[in-house]
């Protein structure tokens, strides 16, 4: 089946979104590196390799069609961030405008009834439900553990001890 020029079109987007995300992450995490957030670092360089992993799976994806993906130039991290909260927000932020690009190409897929592009997306829709979940998860531990250093101190660890669990679960 021969992917629609729209279709090859939005799946290059994506290719770059993932990619930028990865770039972004791994920025967070070299910001956290720095300010002592050791979990907190840990969790973002695992989230860039994530992202990379799902940049590639769409790479391969479009080249076992027999199409060249379009690996195009990526735009550079916003680098204003200034404490763990504000990361945490940002990444949820990202996330969710992964999660809204994936859903616009299963829109498509439909619209187009390319049943293999939608098939294949359906592994991204379960990845971005649990990326979101886990940010969002980390992110309320602010509102409930509190902002000063000790609680900070705390959310650090509770993103380690995240990190630790994903790593887990994708080796089972």
């Amino acid at each position: 089946m021969k992917l629609t020029d729209e279709m090859v079109s939005i799946l290059n987007q994506q290719i770059i979104m993932e990619s930028e995300a990865a770039s972004f992450y791994l920025y967070m995490a070299s910001w956290c590196e720095v300010s002592g957030h050791e979990g907190a670092s840990e969790f973002f360089y695992k989230q860039s390799d994530e992202e990379r992993m799902h940049m590639l799976k769409i790479v391969h994806y479009v080249n076992r069609l027999g199409i060249i993906a379009d690996i195009s130039t990526i735009k550079e991290p916003p680098k204003d961030l200034t404490s763990l909260e504000e990361i945490v927000k940002a990444a949820l932020e990202n996330e969710q405008k992964v999660t809204k690009s994936i859903h616009e190409i299963i829109t498509l897929a439909e619209k187009e009834r390319d049943r293999r592009t939608f098939d294949f997306m359906q592994w991204f829709v379960k990845e971005q439900i649990e990326e979101e979940d886990t940010v969002d998860r980390i992110l309320q531990k602010f509102d409930v553990i509190g902002r000063d250093k000790l609680a900070i101190n705390e959310i650090d660890k509770y993103m380690k001890s995240v990190s630790d669990q994903n790593s887990e679960s994708s080796t089972e």
